[in-house]
């Protein structure tokens, strides 16, 4: 069995495959272009967010049986298509849902305690206690909108902060005994806190515009660690500054390109992101809640199993 690699991993994934008798061919560095004029040889595909995966890309797809994402979304996968092939398509939701879990309750303890913005004051030369005093956890009532490996990874690490956790989610019967899974206007008429763990859909693009802030019976802090399109980025700086959004700890933003790269791609800034990044309510990071050492290994070793059970 070939194997081709599209972009880089964490060597466990080449070494578990190599042990299973796999050869693995690397193409980090091939245009879309060499990729297509040999994909005709490999058995399976080895992908992040390089490439969309489309007709035009499968049909040059011969002899494939597999494609693996390392990771967890799916939305630069015409899944139909591939589908319709009869090619497996793996991916790996498992590996980093720890780290996204952990890296949500990072971001809402940093944004309640004001921690970024009281170290930055220290740092220039100020002791404003009273200026930073912050908002406790316990007691509050946490909606999460989407409850799969990373919303139910979230809700089992805020469970000992003594809060009511509530979950929505499209599927039906997904609560456990860390959120109790409840109705849309249940959500928004309850919650203080909103941490998204939805992938990108034409369900989920733009559900947090300016008709959901509006609806939210209480001032809230917002998370958003699953994708960026879900959040109307205007809107939430309006929010914001009425103050119906307290903050927002924003892993993830509208302005990422397809394969997740920088958001500093073009000459100006749209006005909404140049305040998201001056604002001391809001917690940015580079998309990486799911990006630690950690999962790095298990995001490789998880692929490496399922490719495992279902060929050997």
């Amino acid at each position: 069995m070939k194997v081709l690699h599209l972009e880089e991993n964490h060597p466990a994934l080449i070494e578990g495959l190599r042990v299973l008798g796999i050869q693995n061919d690397l193409a980090y560095d091939d245009s879309l272009d060499e990729v297509l004029a040999k994909l005709d040889q490999y058995d399976g595909l080895i992908i992040r967010s390089k490439y969309p995966i489309d007709e035009t890309f499968l049909t040059c797809a011969k002899k494939l049986k597999f494609i693996a994402r390392i990771g967890a979304g799916l939305e630069n996968i015409d899944v139909p298509a591939v589908e319709s092939r009869n090619i497996h398509l793996l991916n790996a939701p498992e590996g980093n849902r720890n780290a996204v879990g952990e890296h949500a309750l990072a971001m809402l303890l940093a944004l309640m305690n004001k921690l970024r913005v009281g170290h930055t004051s220290i740092q220039s030369g100020q002791w404003d206690r009273e200026g930073h005093r912050g908002w406790e956890l316990s007691g509050r009532t946490v909606g999460i909108i989407g409850y799969g490996n990373t919303g139910k990874s979230f809700a089992k690490r805020i469970s000992g902060f003594n809060v009511r956790t509530l979950c929505y989610d499209i599927l039906e019967n997904v609560g456990d005994e860390y959120a109790q899974q409840v109705n849309w206007e249940t959500l928004i008429s309850q919650s203080e806190v909103i941490s998204l763990h939805i992938p990108k859909t034409d369900l989920t693009r733009g559900l947090i515009d300016k008709k959901f802030i509006d609806s939210m019976a209480h001032p809230f802090w917002l998370l958003n660690t699953g994708r960026g399109s879900a959040v109307v980025t205007k809107d939430l700086v309006t929010g914001l500054k009425s103050k119906k959004i307290i903050g927002a700890g924003l892993d993830v933003l509208e302005y990422e390109t397809r394969s997740f790269s920088s958001i500093f791609n073009q000459e100006n800034l749209p006005p909404a992101l140049q305040y998201l990044m001056e604002a001391k309510n809001v917690l940015l990071s580079p998309h990486v809640a799911g990006w630690t050492q950690e999962s790095h290994v298990k995001l490789a070793t998880t692929v490496v199993d399922k490719i495992k059970k279902l060929f050997f």
